[in-house]
């Protein structure tokens, strides 16, 4: 009988419970977010204090440089991917009907997609000028 086999109750292995084999996948995508968010920050927080005063046609062709757009669509995809990683954990930690939680976890699916959707789109037009 292996060690992992004694710990485990009969019930338990009736049952099939115990590890999933991938639970520290989403402890590890969130940190690692997490530490692109600090730095994505760090870098628009700055982006944005540079262009205070700016005129719209400095702020079109700032945002144009393709350096700039590509750093501030990976800044808005990865808070929303991180906001969407955090409030499912809270869901799945506080939402105890599991219907609600369903619903709860599609509609913050949905709404980060739309906002991801919605800020990559603004990031085009203003580089593309319209």
């Amino acid at each position: 009988m292996s060690t992992s086999n004694r710990l485990r109750t009969p019930l338990k292995n009736a049952r099939g419970l115990g590890s999933a084999k991938y639970g520290t996948h989403h402890f590890v995508v969130q940190r690692i977010s997490a530490v692109a968010l600090l730095f994505l920050s760090i870098y628009v927080l700055g982006l944005l204090v540079s262009l205070v005063g700016a005129d719209y046609a400095t702020v079109r062709a700032t945002v144009a440089h393709p350096c700039h757009a590509v750093l501030l669509s990976a800044f808005v995809v990865t808070a929303f991917w991180h906001a969407q990683l955090g409030l499912q954990v809270v869901i799945e930690d506080y939402v105890r009907a599991s219907g609600m939680a369903v619903v709860a976890q599609l509609l913050v699916r949905f709404i980060c997609a739309l906002a991801v959707i919605a800020g990559l789109f603004a990031i085009v037009r203003i580089a593309a000028g319209a």
